[in-house]
């Protein structure tokens, strides 16, 4: 029964008997790009496994993460934000997932994006997410397209400090961790001196998130790249022809 049968040597007569009880538990088996069977939940899309972010990538996975790699090098900070950010979160089960987005920065209150996360106990974790393209190291003067952590040492102080809204619960209620993402690399002097900055309660609700952590994540998730990660066929005309 394990081996494929003649007439089914890609699975596919198989997989569909699978499907057809699968699906009345609102489940779904697939096999994903690498050729490894999967199994779905239908109606959040979430795949049923631990997800480890530090296993081995297949060849395939570590094809992927490079054109993941490419689109962060050349995307914008809500790029970053609505593409890839949003997307991984929700997949990793955090919801009223809210993006303040540039057009609100009088009111964002050192946060670019806001999210909770309910344990199995059903107690609720509110989080911030201050997110900064390039590197971010603790230089005394920034390169261009780096950020220095002294610039999001008060952002950190107004995230921790200011209350967010939930229109679930109908209050204000305070952020109890934040997530400092960078699209490039977190040095160990720049985690250093924040750490440094804060005092031991503040410090323990600080926690990063740079690019490899990103690059891991979403690949191993098995979520689909951007459509500007993914290379464009040699078909695809850049401009409309007329």
């Amino acid at each position: 029964m394990g081996d494929a049968q003649p007439g089914d040597e890609n699975r596919s007569n198989a997989l569909a008997a699978l499907n057809s009880v699968l699906k009345r538990e609102g489940w779904e088996a697939f096999y994903d790009e690498d050729a490894s069977a999967q199994l779905r939940h239908i109606k959040t899309n979430s795949i049923a496994q631990i997800v480890n972010p530090h296993r081995p990538l297949s060849p395939v996975e570590v094809a992927r993460s490079k054109q993941l790699s490419d689109y962060l090098e050349r995307c914008s900070e809500d790029e970053l934000i609505e593409e890839v950010l949003l997307p991984l979160f929700r997949q990793l089960s955090f919801h009223r997932i809210t993006a303040a987005g540039h057009k609100d920065k009088a009111l964002e209150y050192g946060k670019d994006v806001w999210m909770k996360y309910t344990l199995p106990t059903l107690h609720v974790l509110y989080f911030g997410i201050q997110v900064k393209m390039g590197k971010l190291n603790s230089a005394g003067v920034s390169k261009s397209g780096n950020a220095n952590v002294a610039e999001i040492h008060n952002q950190v102080s107004m995230m921790i400090g200011h209350e967010i809204f939930d229109p679930e619960l109908n209050r204000r209620v305070l952020v109890d961790h934040m997530f400092i993402v960078a699209g490039g690399e977190i040095t160990k002097q720049a985690r250093n001196w924040l750490g440094g900055k804060l005092d031991a309660a503040k410090r323990s609700q600080v926690m990063f998130m740079d690019r490899d952590d990103i690059l891991n994540l979403f690949i191993t998730t098995n979520l689909p790249l951007p459509a500007d990660a993914l290379p464009q066929r040699p078909d695809d005309p850049d401009e409309i022809p007329f």
